[in-house]
């Protein structure tokens, strides 16, 4: 693996009992990027984060991340080496503070909270105020913010992001994206699966289209936007 490179997929192919989810796939991101999976629902976009993850088994190939195989480990392991996930649909454990939802958040690096509960603030002051809130009365944008930030709780290297628009109204989506482009300019390194292709390839660097499983086109956002079909897949044909 090239010495910026940060994750890299290589040939995952993963199956639901006798129907293949995932078929060869191989991805890469670097350190700093923002890599975007965009594909409709059911694509597998979902499915290769968990399988980064280890939430699902790979069948064939491998994932590597800072250079080490992490194929099938452990999901607490793989959260200890530095990776981060934030899932679809705004998750959050709605019966409890944010605090307590930010605590749970740095389980797996304690020692650094008060300094990350700060960092987290300043990226979210929002939450600063409803910090004795309990989580399941915010609003459908703060509980995002809210996953985001008990995600970086726990510093990771690497922050996958799983449908941030899921359930969103397109002002909050805007200021979500916002929140990731400052994150990603602090440092953080960016994978995001997302349906909203035309506002995830405004804000990434690269992508990869994903379709039933399979990788079908990668490169540039730039360019990708230019490209015919995922104009007309993706775009809508008045783009």
């Amino acid at each position: 693996m090239k010495k910026s490179s940060m994750l890299k997929v290589e040939g995952v192919s993963v199956s639901y009992g006798p129907v293949r989810a995932l078929e060869n796939i191989s991805i890469e991101v670097d350190r700093r990027e923002i890599v975007a999976l965009i594909g409709a629902n059911g694509a597998g976009k979902t499915t290769l984060l968990k399988a980064i993850l280890g939430v699902q088994k790979v069948q064939s190939g491998k994932v590597l991340f800072l250079g080490d195989d992490i194929t099938n480990s452990s999901t607490d392991k793989v959260a200890n080496m530095g990776l981060g996930l934030i899932p679809e649909g705004h998750l959050v454990f709605s019966t409890m503070t944010v605090l307590e939802n930010l605590q749970l958040g740095a389980y797996h690096n304690p020692q650094d909270f008060n300094d990350n509960l700060e960092n987290v603030f300043e990226s979210f002051p929002v939450l600063r105020k409803r910090i004795h809130q309990t989580a399941g009365t915010l609003s459908g944008g703060e509980q995002q913010m809210l996953s985001i930030a008990r995600t970086l709780m726990s510093k990771p290297e690497l922050v996958m992001v799983d449908e941030l628009s899921l359930g969103l109204a397109p002002k909050v989506v805007s200021e979500i994206f916002d929140i990731l482009g400052d994150l990603n300019n602090k440092g953080y390194t960016i994978l995001l699966a997302e349906q909203n292709a035309k506002k995830t390839l405004e804000f990434a660097n690269r992508a990869y289209v994903m379709e039933t499983g399979r990788v079908v086109l990668q490169g540039l956002t730039q360019e990708l936007m230019s490209h015919p079909e995922v104009r007309r897949a993706y775009l809508g044909s008045n783009v």
